[in-house]
């Protein structure tokens, strides 16, 4: 329904809040702005709208941070596996005489979800017949394949897999803090630590990345945890040699080889029967739809362009009105979180950690390869980010939610000419950076998600609502015949 608060006693309300610091010259100040025939209408009205679990496929793998292993949660089976290339360090030549000792594999993860208890198998593999672009843009369900000559028997980097335990922290090492930082310390086969000793020109990365290609990190059994990889890096052991007051002193030393921000690192990300996942969440619209992360499973919500827009300007002529323009004062969309785990980290069950993201982004359909493969931020015209955010219901009980302030937007998208009839937004997880000035806080990036979440949320059968405020300045029909 309509709430209508129209006419010149509205208009001069505005105006009086609008003028406080003005004395004398109001009356002459809003005649200045608005003909004598003129008025601001104002009104408000509440829009249905539709949602749907939506299958998006792949995402852009953007990987500050990898997942590694396998795990069966209530949203799916999820298999990850990391292929890296690692930063030459360009200028680099190894001592004369020096002679290879031993190269290790380190791996470090900043946590785990699912079973700590439960073993794992890791496999790794040297990357022989092509790498990574460091500005390209790759899918997180790339086929590995392609970067193996022979798929079917590709180099070993390990004499056998390694077996992990995330819990026992084997190979942890103290920080500077004196807190363990979990560890994975893995010596390489004599194979491949004949390869790659055989590398000792550093004059480039693009140099560097023709002769290694990169390593390929992956589970072999195991289907009950998922490590949070921080950082991955090479380590040589090379000892040399130098004569000191007539006396030969052997030196041992080591050389890292980083996977870092200089370099590309890229999950591979697969869901078992992701199709059927889907399809059976959907079964549950009218009320409840799922954002799952790194999925690719979003929301879809639906917004009726054509109807606001039929809405807004019938409302605007009525009694022989003529709108000049209208603006969207105001127009929110709050998402109502249902899945927030609030009890101790005793009662953790198998899904609890499955928690929703901290951030979501409502993104026109159309526009969201194009935004994350541009690397794009959020815009009033394209994307708009909400943060989760808590807050207590009329009976003091915990509620969580997503706002989206849409009145920018809106308005941009009713003011096209080419303007659908419904449009078409997916809510998508993101991780969020920020720069900082003297001043204020600004976002840097926006990413995909690909640390585990799932965000379960009220569907728009269940209480979504969309309200809008809108105004414009309408001429009144006895002004138009003058």
């Amino acid at each position: 329904m309509s709430k209508r608060f129209a006419g010149i006693g509205v208009m001069m309300m505005i105006l009086a809040c609008c003028l406080t610091a003005c004395k004398d010259d109001t009356t002459s100040a809003g005649s200045a702005v608005l003909g004598p025939e003129d008025a601001i209408v104002v009104m408000a009205d509440t829009f249905p709208l539709t949602s749907m679990v939506e299958n998006s496929g792949s995402i852009v793998a953007q990987s500050d941070s990898c997942l590694l292993g396998e795990i069966d949660t209530d949203f799916g089976v999820l298999r990850a596996s990391i292929l890296t290339q690692l930063a030459c360090p360009e200028g680099y030549s190894y001592p004369t005489n020096a002679t290879i000792d031993s190269i290790c594999l380190y791996i470090y993860y900043s946590s785990w979800v699912g079973d700590g208890l439960s073993p794992m198998a890791l496999n790794v593999y040297m990357l022989d017949k092509k790498t990574f672009d460091y500005y390209g843009n790759y899918p997180s369900d790339l086929n590995v394949d392609d970067y193996f000559i022979d798929p079917q028997n590709k180099m070993p980097v390990l004499n056998n897999h390694r077996i992990v335990v995330a819990s026992e922290k084997l190979d942890s090492v103290q920080d500077s803090d004196g807190n363990y930082v979990p560890m994975l310390r893995m010596r390489v086969n004599d194979e491949f630590k004949d390869y790659f000793w055989s590398i000792q020109s550093f004059e480039s990365q693009q140099a560097f990345n023709q002769q290694f290609k990169g390593l390929l990190i992956e589970s072999s059994f195991g289907s009950s945890t998922m490590l949070n990889i921080s950082d991955m890096a090479l380590g040589v052991f090379y000892s040399f040699s130098y004569s000191k007051a007539g006396r030969d002193t052997v030196v041992h030393d080591m050389k890292p080889f980083y996977a870092n921000s200089e370099v590309r690192s890229v999950n591979h990300l697969q869901y078992e029967d992701k199709e059927a996942l889907v399809e059976e969440l959907r079964k549950d619209s009218d009320t409840y739809n799922y954002i799952i992360a790194p999925a690719g499973v979003h929301t879809r919500i639906t917004f009726p362009m054509g109807r606001i827009a039929d809405t807004i300007m019938a409302h605007m002529k009525e009694d022989g009105r003529v709108v000049k323009r209208a603006y969207v004062n105001k127009a929110q969309v709050d998402v109502a979180v249902e899945n927030m785990f609030q009890g101790s980290s005793s009662d953790v069950t198998r899904d609890d950690w499955l928690q929703p993201s901290n951030y979501m982004l409502l993104i026109k359909e159309e526009s969201v390869e194009r935004f994350f493969a541009d690397k794009e931020v959020p815009t009033d015209t394209c994307a708009l980010l909400g943060a989760l955010t808590q807050s207590t219901d009329s009976l003091g009980d915990n509620i969580y939610y997503y706002t989206f302030d849409m009145s920018d937007f809106l308005t941009s998208q009713l003011r096209k000419k080419d303007q659908p009839r419904e449009l078409n937004m997916l809510l998508i997880p993101v991780t969020v950076n920020t720069g900082t000035t003297s001043t204020s806080t600004t976002v840097s990036s926006v990413k995909q998600q690909e640390t585990l979440s799932a965000t379960v949320i009220r569907s728009a059968k269940n209480g979504m609502k969309f309200e809008i405020v809108y105004s414009g300045f309408a001429i009144p029909k006895t002004a138009q015949e003058q």
